[in-house]
Formats: C-alpha cells, structure tokens, sequence
C-alpha cells in the first residue's frame, strides 16, 4: 500500500462526555433523552448509548424526546426536529 494512504500517528477522537445526573436522579431521563439527542447530532449515538444506558429509541424516553421535539420546533432547529422524529419512529417500532 503507497505510503500516502497509511496514517502512522493515528490520534482517535476523544469520546464525548455528558453532564449526566445521578441514575437515581428525577431529571436522568430529560438528561439522557437530551444526551441522546446530541449524540446523534455529533454522529456519535454509540457514545451517548454508552454514557446514559439507553438505547436510541428508547420508549421510556419519549415523552422527554417530544419535549425536545416540541422545544426545537419552536426555536426553528430543524436539525434537532429531524432527529427527535426519528428517535420517536424507532420508539414506535419504526413506524
């Protein structure tokens, strides 16, 4: 293979990290749904699956994931519309 295609000082990205509440905690399913949420956005779900326990399309989440969705409708964030819809349709069995 031609040494332009062989990176030798391959340097990972660092995984991201969530402000995350204790487990326990009344408000860990906003912050997981929303943790979630930036994963995807960054292109990195596997990241917030690992930081908060869940998984993409989690139902437990939904009703956070609607107030997210409902929240970024109303800033205009299409991007963040986009995605809490998808969340929503695989927590509906993909739908």
């Amino acid at each position: 293979m031609s040494r332009a295609f062989v990176k030798e000082d391959w340097d990972p990205e660092p995984e991201p990290h969530y402000e995350l509440p204790d487990p326990d905690s009344a408000h860990f399913g906003e912050a997981a749904a929303s943790a979630l949420i930036e994963g995807a956005n960054q292109g990195n779900s596997r990241s917030a699956e690992r930081a908060t326990g869940y998984k993409w399309g989690e139902p437990i989440l939904v009703p956070h994931v609607q107030e997210i969705l409902e929240r970024a409708k109303s800033e205009g964030d299409d991007r963040i519309v986009q995605l809490a819809e998808r969340f929503l349709r695989r927590a509906d069995g993909g739908r």
